[in-house]
């Protein structure tokens, strides 16, 4: 087929306009409106040193009206769960095929754990300052609550992992012991995603991680 085959029949620049200006705006779906705003919240999140996002910045930076933020979310609390429920799915998904892995011993168990939730906030760095509370404080307080039920249910994670571990290893209370190194390890976590957070993003998380877990595990 010759080259010229493929070009519009009607050559005149006219009509190429008015063919543009009367095809129909393409929209985006509901669901996919949505998602772009809980993207466009996480890479706001992302800017080191960023002030509380807003839901005029917001609008501005997807070029919509604040009016059709709300069409999709009731309020920005509910954008902020959008993103709470994503690292929720995103981190115990991986967790839970960590916990049903019976060749993995508890505490090789325990270390992939942390290993997917430091992992985890150095690929989603906007996420990172939602998980550490920093884009929450002056939001609904609920928000913090969830989080805050996040890291404990790492915590309860770990402590079943560690549980059967130490009680394999003779300790003589396994129960308090796995209780008090799931802790130590929840907050050694959490420190290292508060760190990436406030050193502008500099710092990752999984840095000597490695050596870290090896200490103390």
């Amino acid at each position: 087929m010759p080259e010229d085959a493929a070009l519009p029949t009607t050559t005149s620049e006219g009509a190429e306009d008015a063919a543009a200006a009367a095809a129909p705006r393409k929209r985006p779906k509901p669901g996919e409106r949505r998602l772009q705003i809980l993207q466009t919240l996480a890479a706001m999140l992302e800017q080191p040193g960023a002030e509380r996002v807003t839901t005029a910045a917001l609008a501005g930076r997807l070029q919509v009206s604040e009016a059709a933020l709300y069409r999709h979310f009731a309020s920005k609390a509910q954008m902020f769960e959008g993103l709470i429920e994503f690292i929720e799915q995103s981190v115990f998904q991986l967790v839970g095929a960590i916990a049903a892995d019976e060749a993995a011993s508890g505490t090789q168990q325990a270390r992939s754990i942390l290993s997917v939730l430091l992992q985890f906030g150095e690929k989603n760095p906007g996420m990172v300052r939602v998980m550490v509370g920093d884009a929450l404080v002056l939001e609904h307080e609920r928000l913090q609550g969830r989080m805050n039920q996040f890291f404990d249910r790492i915590e309860s994670s770990l402590r079943q992992c560690l549980r059967p571990a130490l009680a394999g290893e003779g300790a003589a209370t396994p129960t308090v012991d796995a209780h008090v190194q799931a802790s130590v390890l929840t907050a050694f976590a959490i420190g290292r995603l508060q760190r990436f957070a406030r050193s502008g993003f500099r710092r990752l998380p999984t840095e000597q991680l490695d050596a870290s877990l090896q200490r103390l595990l």
